[in-house]
Protein backbone atom coordinates (compact mmCIF):
# COMPACT_ATOMS: atom_id res chain seq x y z
CA UNK A 1 0.00 0.00 0.00
CA UNK A 2 1.00 3.59 -0.61
CA UNK A 3 0.20 6.52 1.63
CA UNK A 4 0.57 10.25 1.14
CA UNK A 5 0.64 12.22 4.37
CA UNK A 6 0.44 16.02 4.38
CA UNK A 7 1.52 18.36 7.12
CA UNK A 8 2.08 22.06 7.70
CA UNK A 9 -1.37 23.55 7.38
CA UNK A 10 -2.80 25.99 9.87
CA UNK A 11 -4.11 29.47 10.53
CA UNK A 12 -2.14 32.48 9.33
CA UNK A 13 -2.81 36.16 8.83
CA UNK A 14 -2.97 37.67 5.36
CA UNK A 15 0.53 38.38 4.09
CA UNK A 16 2.00 35.51 6.07
CA UNK A 17 3.64 32.28 4.96
CA UNK A 18 3.17 28.55 5.39
CA UNK A 19 5.08 25.53 4.14
CA UNK A 20 3.22 22.33 3.35
CA UNK A 21 4.92 18.96 3.14
CA UNK A 22 3.70 15.67 1.70
CA UNK A 23 5.59 12.43 2.16
CA UNK A 24 4.83 9.29 0.18
CA UNK A 25 5.51 5.96 1.84
CA UNK A 26 4.91 2.28 1.26
CA UNK A 27 5.91 -0.15 -1.46
CA UNK A 28 7.07 2.51 -3.90
CA UNK A 29 9.07 1.75 -7.02
CA UNK A 30 9.05 5.26 -8.43
CA UNK A 31 7.24 8.56 -8.13
CA UNK A 32 6.53 10.55 -11.26
CA UNK A 33 4.70 13.87 -11.16
CA UNK A 34 3.51 15.24 -7.83
CA UNK A 35 1.10 18.08 -7.30
CA UNK A 36 -0.86 20.16 -4.85
CA UNK A 37 -4.57 20.76 -5.27
CA UNK A 38 -6.95 22.76 -3.11
CA UNK A 39 -10.67 22.85 -2.51
CA UNK A 40 -12.47 25.76 -0.93
CA UNK A 41 -15.99 25.39 0.52
CA UNK A 42 -18.56 25.23 -2.24
CA UNK A 43 -15.94 25.13 -4.98
CA UNK A 44 -14.39 22.45 -7.15
CA UNK A 45 -10.97 21.06 -6.43
CA UNK A 46 -8.35 22.96 -8.43
CA UNK A 47 -4.72 22.42 -9.34
CA UNK A 48 -2.38 24.73 -7.47
CA UNK A 49 1.03 23.54 -8.63
CA UNK A 50 2.71 20.47 -10.08
CA UNK A 51 6.26 19.22 -10.46
CA UNK A 52 7.71 16.42 -12.58
CA UNK A 53 10.35 13.98 -11.41
CA UNK A 54 12.86 16.09 -13.32
CA UNK A 55 11.85 19.28 -11.54
CA UNK A 56 9.73 21.03 -14.17
CA UNK A 57 7.01 23.05 -12.50
CA UNK A 58 3.61 24.45 -13.36
CA UNK A 59 1.46 26.89 -11.37
CA UNK A 60 -2.07 28.18 -11.36
CA UNK A 61 -2.18 31.83 -12.39
CA UNK A 62 -3.62 32.77 -9.01
CA UNK A 63 -0.49 31.62 -7.14
CA UNK A 64 2.30 32.47 -9.58
CA UNK A 65 5.01 34.49 -7.91
CA UNK A 66 3.73 33.65 -4.41
CA UNK A 67 3.90 29.85 -4.16
CA UNK A 68 6.84 27.55 -4.88
CA UNK A 69 6.62 23.79 -5.33
CA UNK A 70 9.70 21.62 -4.80
CA UNK A 71 10.51 18.00 -4.13
CA UNK A 72 13.10 15.74 -2.57
CA UNK A 73 13.18 12.59 -4.69
CA UNK A 74 15.30 10.71 -2.17
CA UNK A 75 12.59 11.22 0.45
CA UNK A 76 9.60 10.92 -1.93
CA UNK A 77 8.45 14.23 -0.52
CA UNK A 78 6.92 17.29 -2.14
CA UNK A 79 6.72 20.74 -0.60
CA UNK A 80 4.65 23.86 -1.18
CA UNK A 81 6.07 27.11 0.10
CA UNK A 82 3.25 29.64 0.26
CA UNK A 83 4.12 33.31 0.70
CA UNK A 84 2.06 36.49 0.73
CA UNK A 85 -1.02 34.46 1.57
CA UNK A 86 -4.45 35.92 0.88
CA UNK A 87 -7.85 35.10 2.40
CA UNK A 88 -8.86 33.58 -0.95
CA UNK A 89 -6.11 30.97 -0.48
CA UNK A 90 -8.19 29.47 2.33
CA UNK A 91 -8.94 25.85 1.43
CA UNK A 92 -8.14 22.24 2.14
CA UNK A 93 -4.90 21.45 0.36
CA UNK A 94 -4.41 17.96 -1.05
CA UNK A 95 -1.24 16.26 -2.19
CA UNK A 96 -1.35 14.11 -5.31
CA UNK A 97 1.29 11.77 -6.66
CA UNK A 98 1.58 9.50 -9.68
CA UNK A 99 3.24 6.46 -8.14
CA UNK A 100 4.39 3.12 -9.44
CA UNK A 101 4.02 0.46 -6.77
CA UNK A 102 6.89 -2.00 -6.50
CA UNK A 103 6.26 -5.12 -8.55
CA UNK A 104 3.66 -3.50 -10.80
CA UNK A 105 3.61 -1.76 -14.14
CA UNK A 106 2.19 1.71 -14.67
CA UNK A 107 1.53 4.54 -12.26
CA UNK A 108 -1.60 5.26 -10.31
CA UNK A 109 -2.76 8.51 -8.78
CA UNK A 110 -2.74 8.63 -5.01
CA UNK A 111 -4.16 11.36 -2.76
CA UNK A 112 -3.37 12.54 0.71
CA UNK A 113 -6.04 13.19 3.32
CA UNK A 114 -5.79 16.96 3.03
CA UNK A 115 -4.59 19.72 5.31
CA UNK A 116 -6.55 22.86 6.16
CA UNK A 117 -5.07 26.26 5.36
CA UNK A 118 -6.95 29.25 6.72
CA UNK A 119 -5.88 32.82 5.96
CA UNK A 120 -7.49 35.53 8.06
CA UNK A 121 -7.90 39.09 6.82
Amino acid sequence: QVRLVESGGGLVQAGGSLRLSCAASGSIFSVAAMAWYRQAPGKQRELVASITSGGSTNYADSVKGRFTISRDNAKNTVYLQMNTLKPEDTAVYYCNGNIVVAGTLGGLAYWGQGTQVTVSS
